[in-house]
């Protein structure tokens, strides 16, 4: 599990988004369009993804 990451990447504006939603994408450091992170995949992270899935498109690093 230590080399399981994937690249969230933000693909749709926040705007109009409930108050939630905005905080999980500032948790996981997607402030603007098209900006990708790279985080380790866990249970946090996949929890946070589920809560901003219309927002966002989630690859796996090979």
């Amino acid at each position: 599990m230590a080399d399981n990451k994937v690249i969230i990447t933000l693909t749709k504006s926040p705007i109009g988004a409930k108050k939630n939603q905005k905080a999980t994408l500032k948790a996981l450091g997607l402030t603007k369009m098209n900006k990708s992170v790279e985080k380790f995949n866990n249970e946090s992270i996949q929890g946070m993804i589920k809560t901003v899935a219309h927002l966002v498109t989630v690859e796996e690093v090979k």
